[in-house]
């Protein structure tokens, strides 16, 4: 089943069955959600402005804009952006469901072409060309984009990526920005995970190595929830070529998509503080360390997984008997085919449960012996 297609979430919702069936507590890791404590410095922010009886502004209170530079700039070295260079959101993923028609329209006759997007996707980036009626092209990588016989009007990237945990060099990402400006196709860049390097420190697309020092046609997007648990906040923000984000702006604002005040003000506080950011990237380490190790001792490969919060896994097999391999043993995984057909033979497994859910599938997944019942596969 194709990203984006209607049914995708009812792949995950039989490995639930058939975990629940299974006769054990049911361990979720299907699912990227953040279940520890939002922090205090954040808590207090939204209490302390949550008299908010006017309309907020789509630019955000005085502060917020200049908040996403500092952060750029402290915590991942981009240099030269200006607050009007930057737009809140509510959350990423409203964004990136409608980016496409709010940047290209939806007349395709203005702005030609297909809009490409990663060979193992977030099927959320099919929906939204789709919304703009626009066709789906899949690339993995430079060759591929090369290949490609009609420029893309807009050329989606996710480094680190969802669902592999794969992330591209900086040398790589310039390349593909280079090809796409030659071309006059847009580039956004997922970068939700971007503070979430385990193996290598990920590059945003406005840094100047891959930029090279110009915002021209890129377009930047970033989340809270993920780096701060903030996921039930809704709080994001978009960065870049300053007419593109003037262009969001202005349609933004007529549509209404403005994140609330009292979310900006959250905004605000967990973008002035690393120390909660440190200590939730500890707590993803460990359990991504236990669920890993468990992996490799029954007899999984993890590849890529060396950022984000997932662990790309196979067994060497079709990924619905690997889901179902797990699910009774009570554990829910993704089937890989979710995000695209080249993910046949692996599953993603989240590593956001608590420290006793990971700890309970870890165990599980290296204890022996048969499964308890049912059939081999699901939805194979």
């Amino acid at each position: 089943m194709s990203p984006g297609q209607p049914g995708w979430h009812a792949g995950v919702a039989a490995v639930r069955e058939r975990a629940a069936g299974s006769g054990l507590p049911v361990v979720d890791l299907s699912v990227g959600a953040p279940v520890d404590p939002t922090p205090e410095v954040v808590r207090r922010a939204l209490a302390e402005h949550a008299d908010a009886p006017g309309y907020p502004l789509t630019i955000g209170v005085p502060g917020l804009r200049e908040a996403y530079v500092s952060w750029l700039a402290t915590t991942h070295g981009v240099r030269g952006l200006v607050p009007e260079q930057t737009l809140p959101t509510v959350g990423s993923k409203e964004l990136i469901g409608t980016l496409p028609l709010l940047l290209l329209g939806s007349d395709p006759t203005v702005r030609p072409g297909p809009v490409a997007i990663p060979a193992l996707a977030y099927p959320t980036y099919a929906v939204g060309a789709r919304l703009a009626g626009r066709d789906v092209v899949t690339v993995d990588g430079l060759d591929d984009l090369r290949a490609l016989p009609v420029a893309p009007a807009l050329l989606w990237l996710n480094s680190p990526a969802n669902p592999t945990g794969r992330v591209q060099s900086p040398a790589e990402l310039a390349a593909i920005v280079a090809h796409a400006r030659e071309r006059g196709t847009i580039v956004v860049s997922d970068e939700c995970y971007l503070d979430l390097g385990w193996e290598v420190e990920a590059a945003t697309v406005l840094h100047d190595d891959v930029s090279g020092g110009s915002t021209t046609g890129l377009i930047a997007v970033h989340s809270l929830s993920k780096r701060s648990n903030l996921a039930g906040y809704r709080c994001g923000f978009v960065a870049g070529d300053h007419a593109l984000v003037a262009g969001l702006t202005a349609v933004r604002r007529d549509l209404g998509l403005i994140m609330p005040g009292p979310q900006q003000a959250a905004s605000i506080a967990a973008l002035g503080d690393e120390i909660h950011v440190v200590e939730q990237r500890a707590r993803y380490g460990a359990r991504r360390d236990v669920l890993r190790a468990a992996l490799v001792a029954g007899g999984f490969r993890v590849d890529h997984s060396e950022a984000g919060l997932y662990l790309w896994a196979t067994r060497g097999e079709p990924s619905g008997v690997t889901t179902g391999w797990l699910a009774d043993r009570g554990v829910v995984s993704v089937d890989g085919r979710s995000y695209g057909p080249t993910g046949e033979q692996h599953v993603r497994l989240a590593i956001t449960a608590t420290d006793d859910d990971v700890a309970t599938a870890a165990e599980r997944i290296t204890a022996t012996g048969p499964p308890t019942t049912g059939p081999e596969r699901i939805g194979a």
